[in-house]
């Protein structure tokens, strides 16, 4: 069974940038699509951005044009590339391959 890691995440202020990462146990990148999803206290859990298997990129309204999403197959790894951060992006971000496998996530706190 594939296991994920996340990491990167931390206590930023308004305008900065982080780079998460999330590192799958096995070579799956170039079979499987790959997501990040969030949760901010009191909220449920949303999608931010998925890769696919050939990939292509998606990410949602609310980050388009600040955060970006990649991948490095020879690494197993996927990246979340977040750039002018904003409170509201505050949230623990986790990373999938859409099954029932999350990691452990990585918290990312927006705060002056």
């Amino acid at each position: 069974q594939v296991q994920f890691v996340e990491s990167g995440g931390g206590l930023v202020q308004p305008g900065g940038s982080l780079r998460l990462s999330c590192a799958a146990s096995r070579s799956i990148l170039s079979r499987y699509a790959m997501y990040w999803y969030r949760q901010a206290p009191g909220k449920q859990r949303e999608l931010v951005a998925h890769i696919t298997n050939s990939g292509s990129t998606y990410v949602v309204n609310d980050v388009e044009g600040r955060f970006t999403i990649s991948r490095d197959i020879a690494k197993n790894t996927v990246y979340l590339q977040m750039n002018s951060l904003k409170p509201e992006d505050t949230a623990v971000y986790y990373c999938t391959d859409g099954s029932s496998i999350w990691g452990q996530g990585t918290q990312v706190t927006v705060s002056s």
